[in-house]
């Protein structure tokens, strides 16, 4: 069983909360928000549809919006809540700036790039390696998922 802190609930609902606004535009909802010392400095939904661009992931959208906020590319002590486990692009985008956490509800049995396919982000091999904890509100992540594919069914 998953153990969920509080803080981490809240954050992963702002998540969700992201996650929602996706589908209002066509996108798989996917949402993500970035944190540090308690305080969101970045946050984002899929866009690849809507930009047309197939890196509009909403991991790789909250970085760049984290990396503006702080004024630079390294976000060091930051956790990032997903609400997907984040595929191989975006978990290399998450080592390279140098998160310390990662946080995501869904597993993704495809792509997975935290643990359920390849896990890069704990790689021993790699400079950098981040704490990941998974399923975290995995329930309500799935739930806007379904709705999402069975719409489109």
């Amino acid at each position: 069983m998953t153990r969920v802190f509080p803080r981490d609930e809240h954050f992963m609902r702002m998540a969700l909360r992201e996650a929602a606004e996706a589908s209002a535009h066509g996108d798989v909802p996917v949402g993500c928000v970035v944190v540090r010392d308690g305080e969101v400095v970045g946050a984002a939904h899929n866009e690849r549809e809507a930009r047309g661009d197939p890196t509009a992931h909403a991991e790789i959208l909250a970085l760049r919006a984290a990396a503006h906020t702080l004024g630079g590319w390294r976000l060091l002590r930051a956790v990032l809540y997903v609400t997907l486990e984040p595929c191989p692009m975006c978990a290399g985008a998450i080592q390279q700036a140098r998160v310390a956490r990662v946080v995501y509800g869904a597993p993704d049995h495809k792509v997975g790039a935290a643990g359920s396919v390849v896990n890069p982000l704990q790689d021993p091999r790699l400079l950098h390696r981040v704490e990941v904890q998974g399923g975290v509100l995995a329930r309500d992540a799935l739930a806007l998922l379904r709705a999402f594919f069975d719409d489109r069914r």
